[in-house]
């Protein structure tokens, strides 16, 4: 469902590639249809050939970033999501997507002070929300867990991993009723 224009932008950037291979965006722009379609060592290619023609490209480095996490490497992900943070200290996607790349290295202090990046940028950030929750919970620290846990469901009300998540803290909390 979906995927016949993507892959029609495929084919669309490769042809745009062809008649200007110095256009870091159209190698960008190929990387995250290739991402869509799953081809992730294709799309990591053509972000590295991004970086290559326009080394200061935030948003090449994010999506890299995002390839490399994506991929399971993620101390590389980790050195990619700074880079674009030293070029874009603002990018709130960046800040959350950090964050889980550090928590899935067991750095939890660190993601959460990426996470607390995140919406100290974009404060109404659903992701960031939902994702300092469980690195919250996962510190013992269960109240501040909870609390951001409902903060992405008062801005997002159907997001069903948000209900989980708080339903995980409040029973830490010893709140198995209000859990329920």
């Amino acid at each position: 469902r979906g995927l016949g224009k993507v892959e029609e932008a495929v084919a669309s950037y490769r042809k745009t590639i062809a008649l200007k291979p110095d256009y870091a965006e159209a190698h960008n722009n190929l990387g995250a249809a290739l991402q869509k379609l799953g081809k992730v060592e294709e799309a990591v290619a053509s972000y590295q050939k991004a970086l290559t023609l326009k080394p200061d490209y935030a948003d090449a480095h994010y999506n890299l970033g995002n390839a490399k996490r994506e991929l399971g490497r993620l101390k590389d992900a980790v050195a990619v999501y700074h880079k674009a943070l030293g070029i874009k200290p603002d990018f709130a996607e960046a800040h959350n997507n950090l964050g889980t790349a550090l928590k899935g290295l067991g750095k939890l202090e660190e993601a959460v002070a990426s996470y607390q990046k995140a919406l100290a940028i974009k404060p109404d950030y659903v992701m960031a929300h939902n994702n300092l929750g469980p690195a919250l919970k996962d510190l013992g620290r269960h109240e501040e867990a909870a609390t951001h846990c409902q903060k992405t469901i008062n801005l997002k009300p159907d997001f069903a991993e948000a209900h989980y998540n708080l339903g995980v803290a409040l029973k830490n909390l010893g709140k198995p009723e209000e859990a329920v």
